[in-house]
């Protein structure tokens, strides 16, 4: 007998109607029994049935586990509380292949450091038995890798790929190379430092990597004290310079701070598929580490944000008093519970909305569209100014592709609109558009509009699956307000299409104002990258639907002109180019009109002549 798939899923959501609506936890297996996903719910009858429902809104992700779920278990819990608990101890327990489950493959870091003489002080991803001191283990290797870089450049130590003399004396003839002369090394290789003072440098970088600046300076600024006293001016020099470079040092790591002594900022893109989630460490107020995640997306961004934050703090992190993030995730105030439990004083999560926490929260989001742009092939840029679009207009997934429409016409004559695509958060030329309006009245943009959209989803009824047309949009953005947003809207209706649709609101000055929907406007101006996004598109899609307009009015001027017995298409250039309107060369006199270039008397009587008939 065959195996029917589409018999199973109506099997599966039969026993999922039949649960209970209790808070609780469901088990997914496959057809081995293995488990493949956990989850916890409200009420368990509604979160599951979904799965076996209707496909629309799932990703992909989800469609692949949905697929190989063979049959479920669950479990109730007395409250979501311990619903949340009972699922971070099952993820624990069986990995289950589609939750997600970052590989966390940064490992330990140690500092090694090379045989003498003329050491060299670098990081490395494990030991050896090769003779070197190691100092270690770390597990940030973003902090680490800056402390050796800023440490080699404090004491001065070769850092580049030349062969240092070991054993030998250096020669003095070799030149130094450019870290010597923007004073970041001492240039060894030439003979300009002895071993013993080569020597000291290293251990003065080791003080500083093991001890940490404060400590070094204390005892740095104890020893030139004591050097002058001897009158040792020379030596007095040198540690008066190191701790200069150490306080150099200090100001560029307070360039990124907070005012809140511990936490971590972390924000999250989504995008193709992919969610990348970007960490940022803030210890005595100073960012001390940083990573990024990239994993396939599952569940609505909410629940992707929880799990994230379970698995992050729950394997082997640090909780820190406060987790500052870019939106809330699902069941925040329950996620806050556990995460106090573990860390067994208060935490709290916090989104903010101005200030510098949120400007940190920004500069996070920013890096994860990156990092994410990386992955995909797409600008860092773009993905963010999309991501805080998606953010902004309550988007199921990111508008990787916008069409935007635009009116264009003079007091209702020669009305023309433009369509413009955007995709990726870049203009595609080839997929532009232009519609001559021909059944509205002139200067009924909102009537315009309900034409220029039906014809384009007519083509896409047509060509369905085909590039340009045949292909749908993420999101539709209309020039004007809730007018014109309020009379497409029954198209996308009539044609079954469902695509956000929002309109373009401009302020006196032609500029992007605001983002109109049914029943109100959203403010624009305090998302800086989602703003410098639509304002692109309103302005590209005006110059596109304006262009062609007066294409077409010019046309259809020179068209008059040219009916005239003596004027070809060069003579109605130069006439318009001096009189600049049809109007104009109507009103002029016969000597008037043989100052034009070319112009003879026949053709200007004949002009005259025209039209004096009309």
């Amino acid at each position: 007998m065959k195996y029917d798939r589409g018999e199973k899923i109506a099997a599966l959501r039969e026993k999922a109607m039949a649960l209970p609506l209790l808070p609780g936890v469901y088990i997914m297996r496959d057809k081995a029994g293995k488990v493949i996903y956990v989850g916890k719910a409200k009420a368990l009858k509604n979160r599951v049935s979904q799965y076996f429902g209707s496909p629309v809104g799932h990703s992909e992700k989800v469609r692949q586990m949905v697929a190989h779920v063979d049959k479920f278990d669950y479990i109730l819990a007395g409250s979501e509380f311990e619903a949340l608990v009972l699922e971070c101890s099952l993820i624990k327990q069986y990995a289950p292949k589609y939750n997600i489950l970052l590989k966390d493959d940064k490992g330990y870091h140690y500092i090694r450091v090379s045989p003498p003489p003329f050491s060299r002080i670098s990081v490395a991803l494990q030991k050896t038995e090769d003779g070197a001191r190691y100092i270690g283990p770390y597990m940030s290797s973003y902090g680490i890798k800056q402390a050796v870089d800023e440490a080699n450049k404090v004491s001065g130590l070769s850092t580049c790929s030349r062969t240092l003399a070991y054993g030998r004396k250096p020669p003095k003839t070799e030149r130094p190379c450019l870290n010597y002369h923007i004073g970041q090394c001492c240039a060894p290789c030439t003979g300009k430092v002895t071993e013993a003072e080569y020597a000291e440098r290293v251990q003065g970088a080791i003080d500083l990597l093991t001890r940490g600046s404060g400590e070094m300076m204390k005892m740095l600024t104890a020893e030139m004290e004591a050097a002058a006293e001897r009158l040792d001016f020379e030596k007095a020099a040198k540690l008066r310079d190191r701790i200069a470079a150490i306080r150099r040092i200090d100001q560029k790591q307070k360039v990124v701070m907070s005012k809140v002594q511990k936490q971590d900022v972390i924000a999250m893109v989504r995008s193709g598929g992919y969610c990348c989630f970007e960490v940022f460490c803030f210890r005595n107020g100073a960012l001390t580490d940083r990573e990024e995640f990239i994993t396939e997306e599952l569940e609505a961004e909410a629940a992707d944000r929880g799990e994230f934050l379970q698995w992050y703090y729950l394997s082997h992190r640090t909780v820190p008093p406060q987790i500052t993030v870019d939106d809330l995730p699902e069941d925040a105030e329950l996620l806050e519970q556990l995460l106090t439990k573990e860390a067994g004083r208060r935490v709290h999560i916090v989104r903010p909305q101005k200030g510098e926490q949120a400007a940190l929260v920004d500069m996070c989001r920013q890096n994860a569209a990156q990092h994410l742009a990386d992955r995909l092939g797409m600008g860092g840029r773009e993905t963010a100014a999309l991501q805080e679009l998606m953010t902004l207009l309550g988007l199921p997934e990111l508008p990787r592709r916008i069409e935007s429409y635009d009116i264009s016409h003079t007091a209702g004559e020669d009305a023309v609109a433009g369509m413009v695509v955007f995709e990726n958060g870049k203009p595609k030329k080839s997929d532009y558009r232009r519609f001559t309006i021909k059944e509205a009245k002139g200067g009924d943009d909102p009537a315009a509009m309900t034409e220029v959209l039906t014809r384009r989803f007519a083509e896409y009824r047509e060509h369905e699956g085909e590039a340009g047309f045949g292909t749908l949009p993420d999101l539709i953005l209309l020039d004007g307000g809730e007018a014109q947003v309020q009379a497409v809207q029954p198209v996308l209706e009539a044609f079954d299409i469902d695509v956000p649709l929002f309109g373009l609101v401009k302020d006196g000055h032609h500029r992007t104002r605001a983002v109109a929907l049914s029943g109100g406007e959203l403010q624009v101006q305090s998302h800086r990258a989602a703003y410098s996004l639509v304002s692109a598109l309103q302005e590209e899609v005006h110059r596109y639907a304006i262009g062609f307009h007066r294409q077409k009015r010019s046309k259809k001027i020179s068209t008059t002109l040219t009916a005239i017995e003596g004027v070809g298409e060069t003579r109605a250039r130069e006439l318009l180019r001096r009189f600049g309107s049809v109007k104009a060369v109507a009103a002029s006199t016969e000597e008037e009109l043989l100052t034009v270039k070319g112009m003879t008397r026949p053709a200007a009587k004949a002009i005259i002549a025209y039209f004096s008939e009309k």
